[in-house]
């Protein structure tokens, strides 16, 4: 068994030791909330012994957060951290299970805004509130094939990577601070069609006065929401002037420019390797990806 001082280090665990303490301030008191709420369940009522009395845990909260926050940045096996924590490795997967999930329902942190985190359409809300102008994108993660003969195979298949994938859409602000993800959509799945089914077209309506930066993935949106959704501008038609060609070139990267700092946010995310490759079960990946993203958003807050 590791030193638990070693193993809460930063480059184990992808964060500094006062954001790890703050996660344990924030998150303890609901996970103890979760475990009573399952002991009542099994018990059919209320507790009949003292407060205190029966089995201890064998991981205390803060050791199930660092073999949490451990898995998610280096994406160790359950059996090689049940080694270094000195329990079996179900002991982990319980323990993952529970933080992750927490992790996920935290929403994103609104920066210069201690306590407040955003889920949408709160980010447009927050958007038009504060005047910020937001830059949408979309990734996708590699992962496993669905299993010959089952149903909606084919819907992974990104026509893009050319590999089975799920498609994650990001909002970020000006500087790359990541403020909302979605639910995870079918890699096979547009751009376009994967935000609206998000609810982003029916946010586009309800706060008018808010701009987005997107790529040329998001034509469809452009035209539908012109003014509010913003692609780069169109290439000039054959034989166009050579000042309009030189202008809509400064153009163009200008708004490429302006749009890099979602490419940042989604670098940023990428970082932690279990969204290099996902090797897991598909449905767990959205909870996955959400938790990372609100740690990323912890530390950027104050960027």
């Amino acid at each position: 068994m590791v030193n638990r001082a070693v193993l809460a280090h930063r480059l184990l665990t992808g964060i500094s030791r006062r954001h790890l303490a703050r996660l344990v301030e924030e998150l303890a008191v609901p996970w103890q909330a979760e475990v009573e709420g399952r002991r009542h369940a099994a018990r059919g009522g209320v507790r009949k012994r003292a407060a205190g009395a029966g089995a201890r845990h064998q991981l205390v909260f803060v050791d199930r957060l660092v073999a949490t926050l451990i898995h998610l940045r280096h994406d160790l096996p359950h059996s090689v951290l049940g080694l270094l924590f000195g329990v079996d490795r179900s002991t982990i997967t319980r323990a993952i299970a529970e933080v992750r999930t927490l992790l996920a329902e935290r929403g994103r942190a609104v920066p210069d805004r201690p306590g407040l985190r955003l889920r949408t359409p709160d980010v447009f809300a927050y958007a038009q509130a504060e005047g910020v102008e937001l830059r949408l994108d979309a990734t996708e993660i590699q992962v496993r094939r669905p299993q010959a003969g089952r149903g909606g195979r084919r819907a992974f298949v990104s026509g893009k990577k050319k590999q089975n994938t799920m498609k994650a859409t990001v909002i970020a602000d000006w500087r790359g601070r990541t403020l909302w993800t979605d639910a995870l959509r079918p890699g096979r799945m547009h751009d376009a069609t994967a935000a609206r089914n998000e609810g982003i077209a029916v946010c586009f309506q309800h706060f008018p006065n808010v701009e987005v930066l997107l790529d040329d993935g998001y034509l469809g949106l452009s035209r539908d929401h012109r003014g509010q959704a913003l692609t780069p501008p169109r290439k000039p038609r054959p034989g166009a002037l050579p000042g309009r060609v030189e202008q809509w070139e400064r153009d163009r990267h200008g708004h490429s420019s302006d749009r890099i700092t979602v490419e940042h946010a989604l670098a940023d995310h990428k970082r932690w390797k279990q969204l290099s490759r996902w090797t897991h079960r598909r449905d767990r990946l959205p909870d996955t990806y959400r938790a990372i993203a609100s740690l990323v958003s912890d530390r950027t807050r104050n960027v």
